[in-house]
């Protein structure tokens, strides 16, 4: 007879160890952020660039963007935390205030780093070091701050930690896209995976108000996809999270007999994966593009070429 298995209970996380995120050490903080400048004679660039591949689509896109601009059409940037980490939190916020960007779509550490930058003006803690004694992850203020905004479920997450930011007072709060989004009245969502952000590990988040307030804010997103025909749908730095919502809330406004048909998607990372190859560029639409390149060059390229375009 075989002997029956132990079974497996929850660990209890109440003995978890936390410190004041002042005390830990970042790789990343504002001074390295990117600049939103002025650039008058920038078509000029764009139309010296070859008419094929890449510099192509790069230019289709630009075209598309405006276009759906000057038709008051949705334009969605749907990104990954790398793009806070790359110092492009300013580059996000001035095409929202120029309405250019219509609505944010964040994983769950995405709201994680923009929180911190608010706060101390830093973010992106050094993993190797602190992985080792078990400190990885364990900074207090963020935790609290995103479960008390976590248990305002009405709202939804982005919008509820993007009203503490503001409401708090955070010192840096002008480079939060969170905190853009609540003040613009621009959603800016927030779409966790339970286990993989870091303020997961800590005792005091609670799974039941993290899943209710991140619900709710797909919903959000489901009414912005269901208005996104003639719009323009950008995922950025995201390979998992935000291809698999993105393909999700397509589905939620089709099935409600919204009409998403004409519109179009571009993937921008530095690798090309397989969920945003399927799922935002191939599947959804008949005009999707692929632009591979490091962030903190791309997107600041793309907003110059954006704001040329506008100007013709």
């Amino acid at each position: 007879m075989k002997k029956q298995r132990k079974a497996h209970k929850p660990i209890n996380l109440e003995k978890i160890k936390t410190y004041s995120i002042i005390k830990r050490k970042n790789l990343v903080n504002i001074g390295q952020f990117g600049k939103a400048i002025e650039y008058r004679d920038f078509n000029k660039f764009i139309d010296s660039l070859p008419k094929i591949l890449a510099a192509n689509d790069l230019r289709n896109l630009i075209e598309n963007i405006v276009r759906a601009h000057n038709k008051k059409r949705q334009v969605v940037l749907a990104i990954g935390a790398h793009v806070i980490k790359c110092g492009l939190s300013p580059i996000v916020i001035d095409l929202m205030k120029r309405g250019i960007v219509t609505a944010v779509a964040m994983n769950g550490s995405g709201a994680i780093h923009d929180y911190e930058i608010s706060l101390i003006g830093e973010t992106s803690e050094d993993v190797s070091h602190s992985l080792k004694d078990g400190t990885f992850g364990m900074a207090r203020e963020t935790a609290e701050a995103i479960q008390a905004a976590a248990s305002a479920h009405e709202c939804g997450l982005g919008m509820a930690i993007g009203n503490k930011i503001i409401k708090d007072r955070n010192k840096y709060k002008q480079h939060s896209i969170l905190a853009a989004g609540a003040s613009l009245n621009i959603p800016v969502t927030v779409h966790v995976a339970i286990g993989t952000d870091t303020i997961h590990m800590q005792p005091g988040v609670s799974g039941g108000d993290l899943g209710e307030s991140s619900h709710v804010d797909f919903k959000i997103l489901c009414t912005v996809v269901s208005e996104l025909e003639g719009g323009v749908w950008l995922n950025v730095g995201s390979a998992v999270i935000m291809p698999e919502v993105f393909l999700k809330a397509i589905t939620v406004a089709r099935n409600l007999g919204r009409k998403v048909k004409n519109f179009t998607t571009a993937n921008m990372d530095m690798i090309q994966h397989y969920r945003p190859q399927t799922n935002v560029v191939k599947r959804p639409t008949k005009h999707g593009y692929s632009i591979t390149g490091h962030h903190e060059i791309m997107l600041p390229l793309l907003r110059l070429g954006i704001l040329s375009g506008l100007k013709k």
